[in-house]
């Protein structure tokens, strides 16, 4: 009796072994894309599906119809601050992307659904905006695994980009970063430690008041006489504003620091800025 339970035992432990599932690659991966943005960052995720010798626009993906942007799962954005969309502002936190292709015209929609995996679960008055884009359907080359990325970026603005086959779309989004800058540029100057540096990168970097951007770089090489860099930004400033002979001599301090610093990156900057200023 005993041996027959045992038997039992070690038949039924086999049974369970056999029925664990095999953990296998799936046919369209995840990705995770996490850019910096503006002063926070925009995280995308999507599944990747592959062409696999199939038509895919028209056809795979049908024209004029609510497609999820991917496989499998549903495709998320989400934006650590306020972005700007098609004119629509969009509150800081996570939305999800769909989109309508078409032949001509694309339908980009941003929604406040995280979870649409097929068309019938879509509802359109949980959209936060619809963009219409124009496709490039002529690219020279063929993308096999659908790809998002984002493009172009820069300080306000970046290109959400999708890819597939020989067809491409982007999705323009901005934010708004200069009220925020300026506000704690303001709160900082009301402190201690003033950044004079950072402020005067700031204004000149973006064209506000290069005079008070020059005074700034002053105040900072007060702070830091030795820092050849400092020397050099402000020598980008006065020839900002037509002034070449301090703008020569502050590029000579720099190169004059740079060079007891052992810094000839510094030097080398420094003179492709002079032979602007002759």
């Amino acid at each position: 009796m005993k041996k027959l339970m045992l038997f039992t035992v070690l038949c039924s432990g086999l049974l369970l072994a056999e029925a664990q599932p095999i953990k296998t690659p799936s046919p369209s991966s995840t990705q995770t894309v996490k850019q910096e943005f503006g002063l926070s960052s925009i995280e995308l995720s999507y599944s990747r599906p592959n062409m696999k010798g199939r038509k895919i626009f028209g056809d795979l993906v049908p024209y004029d119809a609510v497609w999820r942007t991917g496989a499998n799962s549903a495709t998320t954005l989400t934006f650590g601050d306020d972005v700007t969309i098609g004119g629509t502002k969009i509150p800081a936190g996570k939305y999800g992307l769909l989109t309508m292709p078409g032949a001509t015209e694309w339908t980009i929609i941003i929604t406040k659904q995280t979870d649409v995996t097929s068309p019938a679960a879509y509802k359109a008055d949980q959209d936060v905006v619809r963009v219409k884009v124009k496709p490039n359907a002529m690219l020279p080359f063929t993308v096999e695994s659908f790809t998002i990325f984002f493009d172009d970026v820069k300080a306000n603005s970046t290109n959400l980009v999708l890819v597939w086959d020989k067809t491409s779309v982007a999705l323009p989004i901005t934010t708004d970063i200069d009220s925020k800058i300026m506000a704690q540029i303001d709160n900082s100057m009301n402190k201690d430690n003033k950044p004079y540096f950072q402020s005067a990168m700031y204004y000149m970097e973006s064209g506000k008041d290069l005079n008070q951007a020059n005074m700034w770089f002053d105040k900072a090489i007060a702070q830091n006489p030795e820092a050849f860099w400092i020397h050099y930004q402000k020598a980008n400033c006065c020839a900002k504003m037509g002034k070449k002979s301090e703008a020569l001599a502050a590029s000579n301090k720099s190169i004059e620091l740079a060079k007891a610093a052992k810094n000839d990156d510094y030097v080398a900057l420094n003179n492709k800025l002079q032979a602007t200023l002759k």
